[in-house]
């Protein structure tokens, strides 16, 4: 099956763990300002569908998997033409921002390992909104 999206990290910015910690990961396209990079993971697209993702969708960042929970509706345009994704692991059903992308609530704990550059983050369908879920219920299912 064709991904939805998918992505090869080229560099990281010193800030990003950090980020991670706070449950955020922020993505630019190669060539953003260094102040905007500082705090992302720059990447180099290599495939994006027209259609958003939806609730019950998966990203990969290498192996480890996360299920989409809600898709904010500035979230797709974003990525579309500039390349920038906010993924927010919180478990909501609905997106704060317009420009969230978010996941299922979990530890981020030892993905500041996973994310590195080489590694290819894909997002890929998942079984559809019945089957998002957040936190254990989806870890178990992983």
């Amino acid at each position: 099956m064709e991904p939805i999206y998918s992505t090869e990290i080229k560099e990281i910015g010193p800030e990003v763990e950090a980020f991670l910690e706070e449950k955020y990961l922020i993505l630019f396209e190669v060539g953003a300002p260094p102040e905007l990079a500082e705090m992302s993971v720059l990447h180099d697209c290599s495939h994006m569908r027209e259609e958003p993702p939806a609730p019950g969708d998966v990203l990969a960042i290498g192996e480890k998997e996360f299920r989409v929970t809600a898709v904010g509706e500035k979230a797709w345009k974003n990525v579309a033409e500039l390349g920038h994704a906010v993924f927010v692991f919180n478990g909501a059903r609905e997106a704060e921002m317009p420009g969230q992308i978010c996941l299922e609530e979990g530890s981020t704990q030892g993905l500041a390992e996973a994310v590195k550059p080489g590694v290819r983050l894909e997002m890929r369908a998942g079984a559809g909104i019945g089957a998002a879920r957040g936190g254990e219920d989806a870890a178990r299912e992983s």
